[in-house]
């Protein structure tokens, strides 16, 4: 077989070690950035952006799940319970990489996928056999009403110009959202010496919770699988962490048991709280913000954004009143884009205009079968989608913990 990944983060480069490990005869990582292994998450320079997860339970490898903890201590970074620097998971994940030369890489944005190849935007076909899609989280995008001179996509080449940018001129800034983009925007304004002040406003004001210093140890239970029994059992369960993370095992059976109506009322009404709850952030991460908060140079604000003009905005307080307040810029943390329908990538808009794919029926994101296998009318190349965009279906596939074992199995899929 001669397989194509599209997307060299986390998700893709490691279904391409993964190809190659299986003896794919042809594995071919395909980029647009020119940017491998590390992708948006781990590509950060900053030292204050560490992982949300502690190392010993961030093994690139599903069948050596020491394998991070060890090179960590090895590199002198931080122990199996440290929460060490995203820069050095990127750059472990590079390492990883080069230690498999089969794996051939390209640099290049996929636009099409057509009569048994990828078409790149500079016209070259790339043949194969099987295609698997792992673009990762794809950008969201404020309002129009907040204007082109927004920070849209801060993580992009052109957002994180503007962000430093922002932090040398002073003057208060907003930032839309308040979950893990909102921590991490802190943290660079912070380290790049912003002296003003911060207001992070988001529909329910709610903020990440921190790990405890010494993890606790995770029950082993088998949950209620309806929606409103699992909400009480958890909510009944102490410490809340450890029956958080206690679900992780059953995550994705879980969720493949709930009807649709089940997953509506939870993205409506319980989503916000699971993601603060269950996607949490290092303690020392969390002190700073704290710190921020303490000394007011950092303002969290539950409400809607209802009015830009020019440089104000209105704020709509939940609960009443409004805050109004000019603001020197305004950069976009409300995360990735939740609707596949609304992605802007030239592949996915072709794979769905084309009926190769289709968006499952939330519209979190592909359509795939039980073996990560994209749902659509077929052919060739065979297609399967890893990491976020397999969401719909999985639901808790966002974290390396998730995805490495789907990226195995794929891999041995497409091999075997």
């Amino acid at each position: 077989m001669r397989a194509a990944i599209i997307g060299a983060g986390y998700s893709g480069t490691m279904a391409a070690v993964e190809l190659a490990r299986a003896g794919c005869r042809e594995v071919i990582l395909i980029e647009k950035s020119g940017r491998f292994a590390t992708g948006a998450a781990y590509s950060t320079s900053s030292p204050g952006h560490l992982l949300n997860v502690r190392a010993a339970q961030m093994s690139a490898f599903a069948d050596a799940p020491d394998h991070f903890a060890r090179w960590a201590e090895q590199e002198g970074v931080g122990g199996p319970q440290d929460f060490v620097q995203r820069r050095e998971f990127g750059r472990y994940l590079e390492g990883v990489l080069e230690g498999a030369p089969e794996v051939r890489r390209v640099t290049g944005e996929a636009i099409a996928l057509e009569n048994g190849a990828v078409r790149l935007d500079s016209g070259e076909r790339v043949e194969c056999d099987a295609v698997v899609l792992a673009g990762g989280n794809y950008p969201s995008r404020l309002p129009d009403m907040f204007g082109d001179e927004a920070v849209h996509d801060p993580w992009s080449a052109e957002g994180r110009e503007k962000v430093a940018r922002l932090a040398l001129a002073g003057g208060d800034l907003l930032l839309v959202g308040t979950g893990l983009t909102m921590v991490d925007m802190c943290v660079s304004l912070e380290e790049a010496g912003f002296g003003g002040r911060i207001v992070a406003t988001s529909r329910r004001g709610l903020v990440p919770r921190a790990h405890e210093e010494r993890p606790a140890e995770v029950p082993e239970w088998v949950p209620p699988t309806r929606l409103a029994e699992l909400v009480g059992a958890v909510r009944a369960r102490k410490p809340w962490r450890a029956a958080i993370d206690g679900l992780r095992p059953h995550s994705h059976d879980l969720w493949r048991g709930l009807s649709d109506s089940e997953k509506k009322r939870f993205l409506r009404h319980l989503r916000p709280w699971w993601d603060v709850h269950r996607h949490r952030i290092a303690p020392g991460v969390a002190k700073r913000i704290e710190a921020m908060r303490a000394d007011r140079r950092l303002e969290v604000v539950a409400g809607r954004v209802r009015s830009v003009e020019g440089d104000e905005v209105t704020i709509a307080r939940r609960g009443g009143g409004e805050l109004r307040r000019r603001f020197a810029g305004v950069i976009n943390c409300t995360g990735p884009e939740g609707n596949i329908l609304r992605v802007t990538d030239p592949l996915i808009r072709q794979l769905l205009e084309s009926g190769q794919a289709r968006a499952e029926r939330l519209g979190l994101g592909l359509e795939v079968d039980e073996d990560s296998r994209v749902v659509g009318e077929g052919g060739s190349p065979e297609l399967y989608a890893v990491g976020p965009l397999s969401k719909g279906s999985y639901w808790e596939i966002v974290a390396v913990p998730d995805i490495r074992g789907q990226v195995r199995d794929v891999a041995r899929a497409i091999a075997y």
